[in-house]
């Protein structure tokens, strides 16, 4: 059986868009497995500095990574695009379990198959201490609601 994971390549600037936002939502649901399942079953990683390959190392990587960042809620925005591969750019913020609190700042390299699904994605992720009083991601736990501007401009001292 074949997987498929719409919307499919080649992208165009809205399934490019849809796409990127797909993927925040999944990953703002904090559910291993569900994120997991828009990964081929060999898709290669590189986080930070972890790589790793298939769909039971995403899965371990991403149970590791949420009992460490809690209440993480993420936004994601569309940098680039091609056929196959976008460019992403995002933020988002957690705390620990002394309760600081960050804000990761990162950008994805995103590659993808012919059914929808990525075989590859390449992360590098930078974390800054904040506040709580400091935050910006406010929403419940769960999907970034649609009236949330997301991170444009947001973090350079700019404005949308």
């Amino acid at each position: 059986m074949t997987e498929h994971r719409p919307p499919f390549p080649p992208f165009d600037a809205v399934s490019a868009a849809l796409k990127v936002r797909l993927a925040e939502d999944a990953w703002n649901s904090r559910d291993p497995v569900r994120v997991a399942g828009a990964y081929t079953e060999d898709s290669a990683w590189r986080n930070r500095d972890e790589f790793f390959i298939g769909r039971t190392a995403i899965i371990e990587f991403l149970q590791r990574k949420w009992e460490r960042e809690l209440d993480y809620r993420l936004a994601k925005a569309l940098w680039a695009f091609t056929d196959d591969r976008i460019a992403v750019r995002f933020q988002y913020e957690y705390r620990d379990q002394e309760g600081q609190w960050f804000r990761a700042y990162g950008n994805e390299q995103w590659e993808f198959n012919a059914t929808g699904l990525m075989r590859r994605r390449e992360a590098s992720i930078n974390d800054k201490r904040i506040e709580a009083n400091e935050r910006r991601f406010l929403w419940p736990l769960g999907a970034r609601p649609e009236v949330h501007p997301g991170i444009e401009m947001v973090g350079f001292g700019l404005q949308p």
